[in-house]
């Protein structure tokens, strides 16, 4: 309160409402890979269109690894492009390098460490590489390495493609509010992408096979490029025009021209339990995502919406909870951070993102001298505990049809 010397009136601004938690962003992509030219390392800079992509990363022209026989599609180009056509709105891309290009040649192929990247210091500013150039950008909420998974059959191989789809995976684990993209591997038949998928098991990821086929826009011709990038595009088409907690499938792949197999439905029944979310083609609907799943055997993280919903959940509640650090641990602070988790649930439930008929059959808030021990208080820990249900996909639509004899 400010101190009062001379009679007079004073009016003085004062807040009563609890402070609201405003939900965070979660369409944002990271796509890492090797691209025409472009910084590698520093600051990275939002692109919203794929123009933003070429005048700092180049086109889309194909690459030339001194490691590789012949030309290498720029996978990394085609997955910004289909990102933005799918209906993307903003991505990061950091470049990287496995050498030193020169003048068609582009280095080597990148390898894991090149995708995983470091951090060093250059003239005494900390400088990024790689996966490593996303950890201080807080919007990012997608990663995706198009092309890593690309089996190049004279270096790496398949055996580069499981260590980057690895280090994708950790990178979404230790930054918490991240899923990855992964990709199939080219060329892999049913049994051998089954054999793909078994190398690796996380809720943060999701995996999708085959490949899209599509047309170069500079040579016109034909081409399979990974479906990172049109599924990343997908995810963010969803979100902005259904939510989050919305399934990202049974959406149209409007960049696709064909797929690199035709996978039945004989096919996904063996494939879909296992995690592996088919692209299919239906006659007069086109191309679509046609599976929703992670790559986690836990089946409370079956589904990559409700994955994707909870870290929606956490990371706005962490990021707008941050004004209670070094408050008063007392009833006082405990009702208002149950008050303002309490608000910004409700307002889920009411826009159809949680299950229940009622607040109370959707959400639960808990922060009282149940949820904390006396240890707690006297260590300077506030726990509040917070159940919520989640909106799951009708996976599987069952009409059961009979005869009925009339009266």
């Amino acid at each position: 309160m400010p101190e009062y010397l001379a009679p007079g009136v004073f009016v003085e601004e004062v807040g009563f409402r609890n402070k609201s938690i405003e939900g965070v962003s979660t369409s944002s992509v990271g796509f890492v890979g090797p691209c025409r030219s472009g910084p590698i390392g520093g600051e990275l800079e939002p692109l919203t269109s794929t123009s933003d992509f070429e005048r700092i990363y180049g086109t889309s022209n194909p690459l030339q690894f001194g490691d590789t026989r012949g030309p290498v599609l720029n996978y990394l180009a085609h997955a910004v492009r289909a990102f933005f056509r799918e209906g993307g709105r903003k991505c990061y891309v950091a470049r990287i390098v496995n050498g030193s290009p020169d003048k068609g040649s582009d280095g080597n192929q990148p390898g894991p460490a090149d995708y995983e990247g470091v951090e060093t210091l250059i003239d005494g500013v900390k400088t990024k590489t790689g996966l490593r150039s996303f950890e201080d950008l807080d919007d990012i909420s997608i990663v995706a390495a198009p092309g890593a998974t690309f089996d190049f059959s004279d270096v790496g191989g398949k055996y580069f493609a499981e260590a980057i789809v690895r280090i994708l995976i950790s990178h979404c684990e230790r930054m918490r509010y991240r899923v990855a993209v992964i990709d199939s591997v080219n060329g892999h038949d049913t049994g051998e992408v089954r054999a793909y998928r078994s190398t690796f098991d996380s809720k943060y990821a999701a995996l999708y096979y085959p490949w899209i086929g599509t047309v170069d826009p500079l040579s016109g011709k034909k081409i399979e490029v990974p479906p990172s990038g049109s599924v990343c595009g997908i995810y963010a088409r969803v979100d902005s025009e259904r939510g989050v907690h919305k399934a990202p499938a049974n959406e149209e792949i409007r960049l696709a021209s064909g797929l690199e197999f035709d996978i039945n439905r004989q096919q996904q029944s063996v494939l879909n339990p296992l995690g592996i979310n088919c692209l299919r083609y239906f006659k007069s609907r086109g191309y679509l995502v046609w599976g929703a799943r992670t790559a986690s055997s836990d089946p409370e993280w079956k589904y990559i919406n409700v994955r994707r919903y909870f870290a929606y959940l956490e990371h706005s509640i962490d990021r707008g909870t941050q004004w209670t650090v070094f408050e008063n641990n007392t009833g006082v602070l405990w009702n208002k951070v149950r008050q303002s988790i309490d608000n910004f649930l409700f307002n889920e439930w009411r826009q159809g993102r949680l299950a229940g008929t009622r607040p109370d059959e959707a959400y639960s808030v808990r922060c009282d001298r149940s949820t904390m021990t006396q240890d707690d208080i006297d260590n300077g820990r506030l726990i509040c505990e917070i159940g919520v249900a989640p909106v799951r996909p009708a996976e599987f639509i069952i009409f059961r049809i009979g005869q009925k004899t009339a009266v």
